[in-house]
């Protein structure tokens, strides 16, 4: 049920959604107000309930309006202005969030847009970093970063639609995330805006001793505690021409993550690490990966250490003999296809229409110890307990030295079954096996997706005794919980 704005400001009479629109007007200017009723509704999810979407099914809170801010001082008066009159507000950039980030608990609420905010402020070469703004695309910056000769080394999946301060609000990883780590590990310093208006900055540095990191207050909120108007990251040199490309095909997912592992204790950093069970490397590896899984490497920077790199996994893959090299050039080409941008959308949601066939995906992580038993588990568990499964499987795409991740991939058949109702039918029910063993086997319910409002009711689960801190932190930062309300943290968890 959703939480009205006088149980939270009391008695005060709240605002109508046209005095929401009209002050909006004041603040940004009229023309940064959207309230075009297609539009609104689009604005009410994100992709978890894409199926309601692409069926034109709305059934949460529609906003009273899409914010679309210039700057941060606009920003700072938009928040302030909610915060006094207990409007919640759902941040947001580039809009490409998985887990219900960007839908509300509450009526009349507004989606405050920084997608306008596209300056990039520096380019350092000297000092290996750049400074923009929150609604610089990703895909953009790294284009313009490889003409000089330098990369972010930050490559997600949805690279074409992300921008810079959604992917630091979300705790992003990219594809090359075993050399150059999350999103967590690039950010240098950035610039944030609180609900009461009060405007931080986090001045670019290296590294700190000054007390606790206070980055990690902000990387990863999800829009829960303020909103991120300016990143710096660190860039790197840009080297395409010495990537190596390895593939490689096995019998079992058991070995795949002992190969993965040995690679990491040995100490080697390949850009790409990838394992696929049989199920999932079915739709990427058809042509040459016939019931077998794969493993997928790469390797790149200076060309002596591609080359190590390339040469100290060949040993170790070459000690299991169940495992056969492929044509580099096959991986080289898959890699080039795996983005996802509004074009694999469109396809997307006319497949699903046509076929009523639905996929998602879900990602937890683990040490090396429990990985494997999760991922069979978890398989084994949807196959059995969730009607119309038409496969389940998955892959690991980010080691590290003590554990990896599963990103766990699903489709069902969504035949009769109204839109409204596929995401309690079959999406949460799976998604409550995956994270709920994840958990009870020691590992975490979700490795780079982010919490939203999907994987909030495990928040408790998750955390333990830390909670404590996470809860305190929201109650300091937003007491009246106006930024986006039930995200990572429940309203109930919040007045227990």
């Amino acid at each position: 049920m959703a939480i009205t704005r006088e149980e939270i400001m009391g008695n005060k009479q709240a605002l109508t959604r046209l005095e929401i629109v009209a002050s909006m007007k004041k603040i940004v200017g009229e023309e940064h107000v959207i309230t075009d009723e297609q539009v609104l509704k689009e604005s009410s999810v994100d992709r978890y309930r894409k199926y309601e979407e692409y069926s034109g099914v709305f059934t949460r809170p529609i906003p009273a309006a899409v914010v679309k801010a210039q700057n941060t001082q606009q920003i700072a008066e938009v928040l302030r202005f909610c915060n006094e009159n207990g409007i919640n507000v759902i941040p947001r950039t580039g809009n490409s969030a998985l887990e219900s980030m960007l839908e509300s608990t509450r009526e009349n609420h507004i989606v405050l847009d920084g997608s306008d905010m596209k300056k990039i402020i520096k380019i350092d070469e000297y000092n290996m970093q750049v400074t923009c703004e929150a609604g610089v695309g990703l895909e953009y910056l790294e284009n313009l970063l490889r003409e000089k000769g330098f990369t972010t080394g930050h490559s997600p999946q949805s690279k074409p639609m992300a921008q810079m301060g959604g992917l630091v609000a979300t705790r992003s990883i990219g594809q090359f995330s075993t050399l150059y780590g999350g999103i967590e590990d690039m950010v240098v310093g950035l610039e944030a805006v609180f609900p009461n208006g009060e405007i931080t900055r986090i001045k670019n540095v290296p590294r700190r001793a000054a007390g606790p990191d206070i980055r990690h207050v902000i990387i990863g909120n999800e829009g829960s505690l303020c909103y991120i108007t300016e990143v710096t990251v660190k860039i790197f040199k840009y080297m395409p021409e010495n990537n190596k490309y390895y593939g490689f095909t096995l019998e079992n997912m058991k070995t795949g993550f002992e190969i993965l592992r040995e690679v990491m204790v040995a100490g080697f950093k390949p850009s790409i690490a990838r394992l696929y069970d049989k199920a999932d490397a079915a739709g990427h590896f058809s042509h040459f990966a016939k019931d077998k899984c794969v493993l997928v490497f790469m390797a790149e920077g200076p060309k002596e250490i591609a080359e190590a790199t390339g040469n100290g996994i060949e040993k170790i893959v070459a000690k299991y003999a169940e495992c056969q090299q492929v044509d580099s050039s096959l991986i080289e080409q898959w890699f080039l296809q795996l983005n996802w941008g509004p074009k694999q959308i469109a396809e997307e949601r006319e497949e699903i229409i046509q076929t009523q066939n639905m996929g998602f995906t879900t990602e937890i992580a683990s040490n090396w110890e429990t990985i494997h038993e999760i991922y069979e588990v978890c398989c084994k568990r949807v196959a059995e307990e969730i009607p119309d499964i038409t496969w389940v499987g998955g892959h690991s795409s980010h080691s590290y030295i003590n554990g990896t991740n599963v990103y766990f991939v699903y489709y069902y058949n969504i035949v009769d079954c109204p839109p409204e109702e596929e995401i309690n039918k079959y999406h949460n029910p799976i998604n409550k096996i995956i994270v709920e063993e994840a958990i009870k086997h020691g590992g975490t319910m979700v490795h780079h997706h982010g919490v939203g409002k999907a994987r909030a009711p495990w928040i408790k689960d998750e955390y333990g005794s830390s909670f404590y801190i996470l809860k305190t932190l929201k109650n300091a930062f937003d007491p009246n919980n106006v930024m986006n309300a039930g995200n990572i943290i429940p309203v109930k968890f919040l007045e227990d």
